[in-house]
């Protein structure tokens, strides 16, 4: 498939040029909208639940007069699911995963940007190569990024210490963590694989190989997920959004996880005690981002939306209500001391060098990595 192949140049490489370079690109002028449909205007919005935080909408309603609903979910799936049942009628916006775009492809529920309407010049080069490395076809863009993150180890950090140059998603299944687990099935499928990569226990090329074909992928999770049945002991909880990924830790007795850094970061940005870090297998990253459905209906006011939130001053409000990272160049200059701190933390020494961007989704693969996900939560 195009899309497939035209992926392949946005790797890992390419991301982290984009990672790393928001310092120093020019910071753009503070965010101006127009009023033109002050007190007319509406847009529906389906979200992610905290990649929208507080104050985002309500300083948007303020400078336009665009009413806003959300309507969020907590899953790709969940989103992808919500869609199919209206052929994409009832939104405006959606907010697809990067790695997502052979399923949005195949499913016909998103329409194409008027690339002429959105200020692309505003997002960093290699973050919007994010998006129209996989999301153009037909000649057409059909997403535009929102925010970037990562996947990676947490902890309680009254309960358990733990060092950048021995962590590794191994560090999930020691003994001493027994019953005090939390994660999503797949992502702790992903985790081991990782693990046995680096350890030369699984002789693939970081799980890539997994998405080459089925026959290869069950050669690949078969092992994998024997090993975590036989250790599910070790969870005390599994995961399906960030609030109780925060509950996890805060309420149900979890001191380690395999979860977002987003959840995590806005927890310990409020003095919580509990920390984010990349592995050396390294951090799983990915970009959200935004896509018109087919159906919307309020046009004018989606674009007013997304060019809002590709100003800097926005960006940021983003990254620090939401603990994830800006796309938009110069967002960083306004980022709190908090989020640039918590960053600097959550990726020290090489962890940037290191980062597993996520490969290209296909039906068959989604499919497939859900089928052995129900295995170990069903076990």
């Amino acid at each position: 498939m195009k899309t497939l192949r035209a992926a392949r140049a946005f790797n890992r490489r390419t991301f982290l040029k984009g990672a790393l370079g928001a310092g120093t690109a020019a910071i753009g002028a503070p965010y101006i909208v127009r009023n033109a449909f002050a007190s007319s205007g509406e847009l529906s919005l389906l979200t992610w639940s905290d990649e929208v935080p507080n104050p985002v909408i309500p300083e948007f309603t303020k400078k336009t007069g665009i009413k806003v609903r959300t309507t969020p979910f907590s899953q790709n799936e969940e989103q992808i699911n919500k869609l199919q049942a209206t052929d994409g009628e009832g939104f405006d916006l959606c907010m697809p995963s990067f790695s997502r775009a052979p399923e949005f492809r195949e499913l016909e529920v998103i329409a194409p940007f008027d690339t002429n309407k959105l200020k692309l010049d505003a997002i960093i080069p290699t973050m919007l190569a994010g998006s129209t490395s996989l999301w153009t076809w037909d000649g057409k863009l059909y997403h535009v990024p929102h925010c970037w993150g990562t996947e990676a180890i947490s902890w309680r950090t009254d309960l358990t210490d733990l060092k950048y140059d021995s962590l590794s998603f191994g560090t999930l299944w020691a003994p001493e963590y027994k019953g005090k687990l939390q994660g999503r099935p797949h992502s702790l499928l992903l985790g081991i694989g990782l693990w046995w990569d680096a350890s030369g226990k699984l002789p693939t090329d970081r799980m890539r190989d997994s998405y080459k074909d089925e026959e290869t992928a069950r050669k690949i999770y078969d092992p994998i997920t024997k090993f975590a049945v036989e250790n599910k002991a070790q969870i005390k909880q599994f995961w399906d959004s960030a609030d109780n990924t925060k509950s996890g830790f805060l309420e149900n007795g979890c001191v380690i996880g395999q979860t977002w850094d987003g959840p995590i970061l806005s927890l310990k940005k409020q003095g919580k005690p509990v920390s984010f870090m990349a592995p050396q297998e390294g951090a799983i990253t990915w970009i959200d981002g935004w896509a018109m459905t087919k159906g919307a209906t309020n046009i004018d006011q989606a674009y007013e939306f997304l060019n809002f939130v590709h100003t800097p001053e926005v960006a940021a409000m983003v990254a620090d209500g939401s603990g994830y990272n800006p796309v938009v160049k110069g967002a960083d200059a306004f980022l709190s001391e908090a989020s640039k701190k918590n960053f600097a933390e959550a990726y020290p020494g090489d962890a940037l060098d290191k980062l597993w961007l996520r490969p290209p989704d296909t039906s068959w693969y989604t499919q497939l990595r859900n089928e052995y996900a129900e295995k170990f939560k069903a076990a």
